[in-house]
């Protein structure tokens, strides 16, 4: 049988492993850049540009018919 000694030391024992075990909790942070974010809108620029003379282009096929 254990004696009272054994008891203490299986609780401090135990208590110990839970503070190691709390101490190991890993820590997640959000926070916002210091940096202000920027966002290169070119692509969206050059894409409407490019439909644009798409559409000019076809509006010229079909407009003269001899063109080509």
């Amino acid at each position: 049988m254990r004696g009272r000694n054994g008891v203490v030391a299986s609780c401090a024992l135990m208590a110990v492993a839970l503070l190691l075990l709390a101490g190991c909790a890993p820590k997640v942070q959000v926070e916002a850049p210091k940096e202000p974010i920027v966002i290169n809108l070119n692509v969206k620029i050059e894409h409407e540009i490019r439909v644009k003379v798409d559409e000019d282009l076809e509006d010229l096929f079909k407009s003269d018919d001899e063109l080509f």
